[in-house]
């Protein structure tokens, strides 16, 4: 009687590849759409950032902390003031607080727009999912220009605040966006969350449980997602709440 024989392929993903979104090899053993095992190999975007850092002053070091991840540089600056801040016992103006907050949001916002649309169009969803995304990032992107003068790498955050106060017409535009993307979610989840090739390609796949995700210090949507309601902005605030 003949047999159907199964044969694993492994492949090469990165680190130059049409849909990675970052340099980052992955070399894989496949069973068809199912990843049997995964190794990764990192160190492809080594720039020598902790050296560079040794011979520059802490403000200098501020734009490098943009090229770390330069889709949510704002964060990457607020993490490293936050951690000088808290080294040197600075106490931040209130004001400065609140700012930070709402750009490190608004950030967030927009880094979680890329990753959700390129993730779509990774799974095949061509096309509206990804251009959705973009539409409202660029809103967030445009009040970011008004404030500082960039639409990447922004270099905004400074060691005790800001470079410069929000601009005339910051707190309408902001309020516009709330008001705009609100509606928006709900066509998020016609067109992504009860998508049958969306579910197919990710339900009961890759699940990350309670226990792995507590032990490997997950964090964010991740470890909400793993089923523990935990948010660190909230049970351990470093800045004015959010």
């Amino acid at each position: 009687m003949p047999t159907l024989e199964i044969q694993q392929f492994s492949v090469s993903f990165g680190p130059q590849h049409p849909s990675t979104h970052g340099v980052l090899h992955l070399q894989m053993d496949l069973d068809g759409e199912v990843i049997v095992n995964c190794t990764p190999h990192i160190g492809y975007l080594h720039r020598d950032f902790e050296k560079i850092c040794e011979n520059r002053t802490y403000t200098q070091i501020i734009p490098f902390t943009d090229r770390l991840d330069y889709i949510g540089a704002m964060n990457n600056n607020f993490g490293y003031c936050l951690t000088v801040e808290k080294l040197l016992g600075a106490v931040i103006p209130e004001r400065a607080e609140y700012i930070r907050v709402i750009i490190a949001e608004l950030n967030r916002i927009a880094s979680h727009l890329l990753a959700v649309g390129t993730f779509v169009q990774d799974l095949g969803a061509f096309g509206t999912p990804l251009l959705y995304c973009f539409r409202e990032r660029e809103m967030i992107l445009d009040i970011f220009e008004m404030t500082c003068g960039a639409r990447l790498t922004y270099s905004y955050y400074r060691l005790g605040g800001v470079s410069a106060d929000i601009p005339e017409g910051f707190v309408q535009k902001v309020k516009d966006f709330i008001r705009y993307f609100r509606p928006k979610l709900a066509d998020y989840h016609r067109l992504i969350t009860n998508n049958a090739i969306f579910l197919i390609r990710t339900k009961d796949i890759g699940i990350l449980s309670k226990e792995k995700a507590l032990n490997y210090a997950i964090s964010g949507p991740s470890l909400r997602a793993s089923g523990i309601k935990f948010d660190l902005r909230k049970e351990e605030p470093s800045a004015a709440p959010a």
